[in-house]
């Protein structure tokens, strides 16, 4: 009787038990690295390009925002305001590394300048820095502050 017993914990816990261990390590979110680009960028035959350089900034991270959710800087890429909800801010290493635990999700990422968001980059639907995550995956994102770079 008392096998009958200790077979039916087993049988009952151990699925619950490997699920948890296999479970372990993985992680939702999204992760990359924060460049500071600056100067001319013009490709030049007599000029090599300076590898951009990571940087530590603070990456606020707002539910998926279009161009009519914010109040733009005319004739740029900064917002003086962003009219969805703030999901998560936080701030990358030295080297501009950076990871955010997200539940799966679409995204917009920005930096900040001052009392200025700053964004450089959109998709097809004019979503401002658009990012997808998928559950269980981690979503690999660069975000370049390059507002004093000409290209």
């Amino acid at each position: 009787m008392h096998y009958k017993k200790t077979i039916l914990v087993l049988a009952v816990g151990l699925p619950v038990l490997l699920t948890s261990v296999f479970s372990q390590g993985k992680r939702t979110g999204v992760e990359g690295y924060i460049f500071r680009i600056s100067g001319n960028r013009m490709p030049s035959p007599n000029i090599k390009l300076s590898p951009p350089k990571g940087v530590k900034a603070v990456l606020y991270i707002y539910e998926l925002t279009s161009l009519s959710q914010v109040s733009k800087v005319e004739g740029s890429a900064f917002y003086s305001s962003i009219h969805t909800k703030l999901v998560k801010s936080v701030t990358s290493d030295k080297n501009g590394y950076f990871f955010a635990s997200l539940p799966p999700g679409e995204y917009s990422l920005f930096t900040k300048k001052d009392a200025l968001f700053y964004a450089n980059n959109f998709d097809g639907e004019n979503h401002i820095a658009p990012v997808r995550v998928l559950a269980h995956k981690v979503t690999q994102a660069n975000v370049n502050i390059d507002y004093d770079a000409v290209y």
